[in-house]
């Protein structure tokens, strides 16, 4: 499926909605909705994955007029409860990536929350303790998820949707000690799979930098609002694709 006209992408990741937030970013909603054709949520929507903060966020979802796409990160999941809070969402008209890959107007999303596991020479391998091999096998398992959603799609411009980071530039302005903690490049290599992608979006590091690319030279964008709002005056990213 393709088609030669582009959509405008609004993306933001890190909202952070606490239980007293309630109506903080429904007006934000609203102008996304004025200003892209698809609004795309980079994970940590809420600030502890309570329920509260879910039907919070979902009131402030419900203002949208266009289509909502996004992943959870790893706030979402603190209460042990990630899938109330993407039912709740889900409820509110927002497509939760994870498992499904979507189309809209001719533009594939694809998205998981991600892990951590580092870069390069610091990337983490399954060897030694048993903890080790099932944290590295969590990270796999998201690379693998993300691999599968981005080759189910058939349209010829796709969107990565991740919470954390497929790549160290975006990372830049954390300090460089936690960066296998900010992301892994297991979610690059499969993002560098498929030609079709065009770029990639994540949150997750409040102090990294905006931009970078993969091995291949996919952009990849840092959409946290920590890291947007300063730098365009507004808390979200618009892209054409």
């Amino acid at each position: 499926m393709s088609t030669t006209e582009t959509i405008i992408i609004a993306a933001i990741g890190d909202l952070h909605v606490t239980e007293t937030s309630k109506g903080q970013y429904a007006a934000l909603f609203r102008e996304m909705s004025d200003q892209a054709d698809v609004i795309v949520l980079a994970g940590d929507l809420t600030n502890f994955g309570k329920t509260p903060e879910a039907e919070s966020l979902a009131e402030d979802i419900r203002c949208a007029s266009k289509p909502v796409v996004g992943v959870l990160g790893n706030h979402d999941f603190e209460c042990g409860q990630p899938e109330n809070v993407a039912r709740i969402l889900h409820q509110a008209g927002m497509t939760v990536l994870d498992e499904q890959a979507v189309v809209i107007e001719g533009v594939g999303f694809a998205g998981v929350k991600g892990f951590l596991g580092g870069f390069g020479r610091g990337e983490l391998a399954p060897f030694g303790e048993a903890a080790v091999k099932t944290f590295v096998d969590e990270a796999n398992n998201e690379a693998r998820k993300l691999e599968n959603g981005l080759r189910s799609l058939r349209t010829d411009r796709s969107v990565a949707v991740l919470h954390y980071a497929p790549i160290p530039q975006t990372l830049e302005g954390e300090p460089i000690e936690i960066f296998p903690y900010l992301g892994s490049a297991r979610l690059a290599d499969a993002i560098d799979r498929f030609e079709h992608v065009k770029l990639a979006v994540h949150g997750h590091a409040h102090h990294g930098s905006y931009e970078g690319k993969t091995m291949r030279g996919i952009p990849v964008y840092n959409v946290a609002q920590h890291v947007v709002g300063p730098k365009f005056g507004r808390p979200y990213a618009l892209f054409t694709v």
